[in-house]
């Protein structure tokens, strides 16, 4: 929970940098023991994640996380990022991302 607090807040502060940028779309669905957001910006931006409580009531209770977003950078190309949160760590994926 505390990484979606983070990723939530520094988002923020990225869509601050650009005023003039709106939302167009934006969903939210907050269970017990999921969620589920995605959101698209007027200027290309755009996110979704999922999020489930595996293991509940369990020493081992924890969440699973899958999402994506992407923008479009400074040098105009579009970046894309899939990523996966879990008991593994964070484990983004793009095509611009070293292996």
């Amino acid at each position: 929970m505390k990484f979606l607090i983070v990723f939530v807040a520094l988002f923020a502060v990225a869509l601050a940098a650009h005023a003039d940028t709106e939302i167009v779309r934006s969903e939210s669905d907050v269970g017990p023991e999921s969620y589920s957001y995605s959101f698209e910006t007027s200027d290309g931006q755009s996110a979704q994640e999922q999020g489930e409580l595996e293991n509940p009531g369990s020493e081992h209770e924890a969440i699973s996380v899958h999402g994506s977003y992407k923008y479009i950078g400074d040098d105009g190309q579009t970046y894309e990022i899939t990523y996966v949160a879990d008991e593994n760590g964070f484990q983004p994926q793009g095509s611009h991302i070293p292996k």
